[in-house]
């Protein structure tokens, strides 16, 4: 199983829920959507563009759509590290458990990223076979 793709599932399917439940997303994320301006925010934002980045990396072949969904999930990941000196958000399970899968994801997405760039080199005949 490529992990990329599991990483760009998960990055779509967030999106998607985001997309069709957006005040489900915001409360789980404790967020606020107090009209319907910040309920389309966070279905275009939260929704529209994680499921638009993790579905082109599930259907392209390209190295770079592996790299964009790591950075994407690393990016999350360093922020909410950040966040820690700068916010002191209280530390819940779900802290633990979204900063788990961010830099899980993030990690074999690049894994993978890095894997195809390999094998594109290799079918190019520029690296050589071991």
């Amino acid at each position: 199983m490529n992990v990329g793709r599991l990483s760009s599932t998960a990055l779509m399917l967030s999106g998607v829920a985001a997309a069709v439940d957006p005040k489900g997303v915001v409360a789980a994320l404790h967020l606020t959507a107090d009209d319907a301006r910040g309920v389309t925010e966070a279905r275009a934002g939260l929704g529209g563009t994680y499921a638009a980045l993790g579905g082109w990396a599930l259907v392209s072949r390209e190295p770079a759509a592996d790299a964009a969904v790591g950075v994407t999930w690393l990016g999350a990941a360093a922020v909410r590290i950040a966040t820690r000196k700068i916010d002191r958000p209280p530390v819940t399970a779900s802290y633990w458990v979204y900063l788990g899968l961010e830099i899980s994801c993030g990690v074999m997405s690049l894994a993978s990223a890095t894997g195809r760039r390999r094998g594109v080199k290799k079918a190019a005949g520029q690296v050589p076979a071991r």
